[in-house]
């Protein structure tokens, strides 16, 4: 039978954590709701908002990477580039090959040109494109980078929206390139894999996670070999290129302008927001994938916009836009300002709203031409006054850069770049006296790219309160479930079986049992029975599990937000795993055991708590693509190799996959301890 604890004793086993604001505002709903009023918000859900709360606050120090003069600035700016390109999954940087860039035909006006091509930002990767010119050319002359939003357009590609300010800069003598993006454009790939819309409540490709993917990285990429095929064209100024976008496209021109200094000037039209917003505010539900890079080294993300400076940049947002609100946009144009003001140049930072609700996330007439005019006036120093364009379009399908679908090449991969894109760690395996060197590299590897939280070795869990004040008393005496506090703000079930509850065991072995998600707290698990003879053990329930469950509503948003903090929920049940092991360990052992993923979850926790001297695993998947979720994890390593790393100690998997069991025994083998691992 599963334990069902009261709220008021839940609640006061969190402690004093501040409730973030979507807490505080709805009533809390738990297991005392009545069948016929389903339950809109559960415990998991007000544990995990407080959780997300503080882990956001103790983030927002870290503006700048924590510098405070412009000499330490310019000491950390390229490392803190290199690491914003490893956060969105660029980095290192892919070779540029040949882009083969060809002009599949033109449209030629009295005074503009518009020639439809495309190019291959790497083998396969095809972006199609329309480049906006002046029909007569007598100079070099400046370029801009124009990037769509997620506008869907169909089979013409979405870079037909945009023509309206492709014709004026033509007409007012610029190059515009406007690039389809990987989602809507003639080719699309997959843009969407952990964002999801309603009715859909999870996102598709939660593998994206471990194999420290986004579509950020095509779109930043693409981008940058945009750059490539602007200043390769005779008409173009190298020294003369501006970036700028709305929505998807505002943020493109962020993270271009961060990473590529040829960016001279820009212009983000609600292209950014920051951890408060897309957390706390649960904004980060209205966000595609590509506009929220994964967390991994622990910034504040607005020092993404930090990168830009001294650069011309212009802010632009609507004061009615749900999905970036004003308040969020007064905090990042502050923390802006500060940089430009470390460089002297906080005239080169310039903050522009219009207003909705009709240009609520749109272009209005006034962003329009805010952004010509200060491109206008950085690209040519011109400061006069300009005019809309006209509202006269071509038709879009004459804009396609593949007339028909006979038209497309073979061999392109945008439909399935997510697979292709980050390279996959391939381990050697190691020779005989090297696997301690072998183990060192990719444990600290894993530290760096996926448990960068993680301090060297986690502290044991807590105990909730004693039950004589916090009314614990039932559930030790009739159930022998506990609550426990494993970090600040995070709650874990124990059920105890022949354990005593008050005092860690001593001089003698436990059993830990973790659970997975969708199993009860409650009786032996009949996978385990093998497995448990009659000594003592405990059942662990790790966060989002049994009595921390959220509610199907933020099925997508739990695992997405944790993103935002640098952590995965799964990375946080090794925390949990580890933590409950270091506090029944005693004077004796663990040994840990789990089906699955939980079984994944005991191997890891292992890695970071040497009491934990034995596990044992039902089922294990083959690849980290099929769960657990750690962050990057498949760019060190994947399962076959993690189960390895705990040689010498001893390793029990059942039902395993042959491939998966021999490679585990060869590093076993070249660890000197092939006897300490079976199968059953």
């Amino acid at each position: 039978m599963c334990v069902k604890p009261r709220r008021r004793d839940l609640l006061a086993a969190l402690g004093p954590l501040a409730l973030s604001p979507v807490a505080s505002a709805t009533p809390l709903q738990s297991v005392d709701a009545s069948p016929e009023a389903p339950p809109t918000r559960l415990f998991g859900d007000v544990m995990f908002e407080k959780y997300l709360a503080q882990e956001v606050a103790g983030l927002r120090g870290q503006f700048l990477g924590g510098v405070t003069t412009l000499a330490e600035w310019k000491a950390k700016r390229e490392r803190l580039q290199s690491e914003f390109l490893d956060m969105i999954g660029l980095w290192p940087l892919p070779e540029k090959t040949l882009l083969q860039a060809t002009v599949t035909g033109s449209i030629v006006r009295e005074d503009f040109v518009v020639e439809k091509l495309y190019y291959q930002s790497r083998p396969g990767l095809y972006v199609t494109a329309n480049l906006w010119r002046p029909r007569v050319v007598k100079e070099k002359l400046p370029a801009v980078l124009l990037f769509v939003g997620h506008y869907n357009r169909g089979r013409n590609g979405h870079k037909t929206f945009m023509q309206d300010q492709g014709k004026w800069f033509a007409r007012n003598g610029y190059v515009c390139l406007i690039m389809d993006t990987l989602a809507r454009g003639e080719l699309p790939g997959v843009h969407q894999g952990l964002y999801a819309q309603a009715p859909r409540p999870g996102g598709e490709r939660m593998w994206w996670i471990s194999r420290g993917y986004t579509p950020a990285a095509v779109e930043c990429w693409n981008a940058i070999r945009g750059i490539d095929y602007l200043t390769a064209r005779p008409e173009v100024d190298a020294d003369r290129i501006a970036a700028t976008g709305l929505s998807g496209g505002g943020a493109v021109t962020f993270w271009i302008t961060a990473v590529d200094d040829r960016v001279k000037v820009a212009a983000a039209h609600s292209g950014l927001t920051d951890w408060d917003c897309l957390v706390l505010d649960r904004i980060l539900r209205l966000h595609c994938d590509c506009m929220i890079p994964h967390n991994t080294y622990g910034w504040e993300l607005t020092t993404v916009g930090a990168l830009i400076a001294p650069t011309p940049f212009l802010f632009v947002n609507c004061d009615d836009d749900l999905g970036f609100p004003m308040a969020a946009n007064r905090r990042i144009a502050e923390r802006l300002k500060k940089i430009y003001r470390m460089y002297d140049r906080e005239d080169q930072f310039q903050e522009y709203v219009t207003h909705g609700p009709a240009g609520a996330h749109s272009y209005t007439p006034d962003s329009r031409m805010a952004i010509f005019k200060w491109i206008n006036g950085h690209l040519k120093k011109d400061s006069g006054p300009v005019t809309d364009v006209d509202d006269i379009r071509l038709p879009e399908e004459e804009l396609r850069a593949f007339p028909t679908d006979a038209d497309i090449p073979r061999g392109v991969v945008n439909n399935e770049i997510d697979k292709r894109f980050v390279p996959i760690a391939k381990v050697p395996l190691p020779s005989r006296g090297e696997f301690d060197l072998w183990r060192q590299d990719l444990v600290t590897k894993l530290r760096k790219l996926s448990f960068r939280t993680f301090p060297e070795r986690i502290p044991p869990a807590d105990k909730a309160p004693r039950p004589n004040q916090y009314r614990y008393v039932e559930w030790e005496r009739e159930e022998g479930v506990q609550a426990w506090k494993t970090e600040p703000g995070i709650v874990n079930y124990i059920a105890l079986r022949g354990v005593v509850s008050n005092e860690p065991p001593r001089e003698k072995s436990v059993t830990l049992l973790v659970l997975n998600e969708g199993e009860s707290i409650g009786g032996l698990p009949e996978w385990a029975t093998g497995l448990i003879a009659g000594e003592p053990y405990a059942v662990l329930a790790p966060r989002g599990v049994a009595g921390t469950v959220w509610t199907s509503e933020s099925a997508n948003y739990m695992p997405r937000a944790h993103l935002c903090i640098g952590r995965t929920i799964d990375q946080g049940r090794v925390w949990d795993i580890a933590a409950v092991g270091r506090h029944l360990n005693g004077d004796g052992s663990i040994r840990a055991i789990g089906r699955g993923q939980a079984g994944i979850l005991c191997i890891y926790a292992a890695l970071f708590e040497p009491s934990i001297r034995e596990v044992a695993v039902v089922a294990p998947p083959a690849s980290h693509a099929e769960g657990p979720a750690f962050l990057n994890v498949l760019r060190v390593l994947d399962i076959p190799d993690a189960l390895g790393l705990l040689a010498p100690r001893r390793l029990t998997l059942v039902n395993a996959d042959d491939s998966l069991f021999e490679r585990t025994r060869a590093i076993y083998e070249s660890a000197g301890a092939g006897d300490n691992v079976r199968r059953a």
